[in-house]
């Protein structure tokens, strides 16, 4: 699977109730919108998109975003170290 695959689904993705409060914690975000600012992130053409397993991982500037593979459910996003 390519990450073209993720690029072309970007439209079904989706969290939880848990998910929005787990990445606005995770990055300190003050977005209301959590989806459209991961999805920001997962289109930028900066970003590494590899899948491992039942997830892809979006990785761009200095944030890592896990996301089911079969629902594109925003599992968690976390700061990584450059």
């Amino acid at each position: 699977m390519n990450q073209s695959e993720l690029l072309t689904h970007c439209d079904q993705l989706h969290t939880t109730a848990l998910g929005v409060e787990r990445i606005k914690r995770n990055l300190s975000l003050d977005s209301e919108d959590v989806v459209a600012w991961c999805r920001k992130k997962i289109t930028s053409p900066d970003a590494m998109i590899m899948r491992n397993g039942k997830n892809w991982y979006v990785r761009c500037d200095d944030v890592m975003i896990t996301v089911n593979a079969h629902s594109y459910t925003i599992i968690t996003a976390h700061r990584v170290k450059p």
